[in-house]
């Protein structure tokens, strides 16, 4: 079976902390694939550490209270 494309693949620090808060928990496993596939890409589009520092703290402040895309962003260059 091959891999899923590399933006799709949950990296470690995001998905360690999504899964430290349960409320984003959650969100996480009732939105889309696609939807998945943005907030990963938007994560690991950053170039500087700060930046992706932030933006996972964004996407789990987001995701807790249900946002299901990130806001404000022209969306993945993958699709």
């Amino acid at each position: 079976m091959s891999k899923p494309p590399a933006h799709i693949r949950v990296p470690a620090d995001l998905l360690q902390a999504i899964q430290g808060v349960a409320s984003a928990a959650v969100t996480w496993k009732l939105v889309t694939p696609l939807a998945r596939g943005e907030w990963i890409c938007w994560v690991t589009s950053a170039k500087k550490k700060e930046t992706r520092a932030k933006r996972i703290r964004v996407a789990v402040d987001k995701l807790s209270k249900g946002d299901r895309r990130p806001c404000c962003w022209p969306g993945c260059p993958h699709r």
